[in-house]
């Protein structure tokens, strides 16, 4: 049997290592153009009821919907095919954040990287193959509805002595904390929605660890991430 290695970093994608802000802010502009202001607003009301029913983000589910509604007429068939393509075909490697791929390779230095993350199984994954975040970690990819309740599944993948997660939900971070306790240090990027809005981030614990863009963990001493973390949490910079 292999021996387990003595860290493995568990990395999110929206947000953490890709703009998702961003692809939704080029998202909408797009149905705008293609549909109206209305016809937008429809999207996005269905989109959110789809979330809040699912449990994750489903774009081209939420298109489905839309395209099921009374208000969907005939003449908007070809229109929302080329919808879908827009999604599929997105250039997600440009909104990956700056030295995202420079922190992969630096980790895999020190144990072996997994991309854990959230979604649909069609569209999250192609997210992540066209980014360049799959080849990345060699395919070390795991996406869940609710990853915070997969943990189990997780280590039983990917064993190890301790584990780093990244992510920039902190309900995500205090979730799985409670569950791993001491063999698992969080990481908490200030980046995205989530990560800036003060009433949610007053929810929550503060992680372990928290940094200001996820590239500034290339300079960090990621030794310190590798076991136990203090009581206190502290800047990357203090690393």
């Amino acid at each position: 049997m292999t021996t387990p290695p003595d860290v493995v970093f568990l990395l999110d994608v929206d947000n953490t290592l890709l703009d998702n802000d961003q692809v939704i802010t080029d998202l909408r502009h797009h149905l705008e153009r293609e549909f109206g202001a209305a016809s937008a607003r429809r999207y996005w009301e269905i989109f959110e009821a789809l979330r809040l029913e699912l449990g994750y983000a489903d774009y081209l589910g939420a298109l489905q919907r839309y395209r099921s509604g009374v208000e969907f007429t005939r003449t908007d068939d070809m229109r929302l095919l080329q919808m879908s393509s827009f999604l599929i075909d997105y250039p997600f490697a440009e909104r990956l954040y700056p030295h995202t791929l420079d922190l992969i390779g630096h980790l895999n230095a020190f144990g072996p990287t997994v991309i854990l993350t959230d979604g649909d199984v069609v569209f999250q994954p192609r997210k992540v193959q066209r980014s360049g975040l799959w080849d990345a970690v060699s395919g070390r990819v795991l996406i869940y509805i609710h990853k915070e309740l997969m943990l189990d599944t997780v280590q039983r993948h990917y064993p190890a002595r301790h584990y780093v997660m990244v992510d920039d939900k902190l309900r995500v971070l205090t979730a799985m904390k409670n569950v791993m306790q001491a063999r698992l240090t969080t990481v908490f990027p200030r980046q995205g929605h989530y990560a800036l809005d003060p009433a949610n981030v007053a929810a929550y614990p503060a992680a372990d660890y928290h940094i200001e863009r996820i590239g500034d963990l290339v300079g960090g001493d990621i030794r310190a991430l590798c076991g136990p973390a203090g009581a206190a949490p502290r800047p990357i910079t203090a690393l």
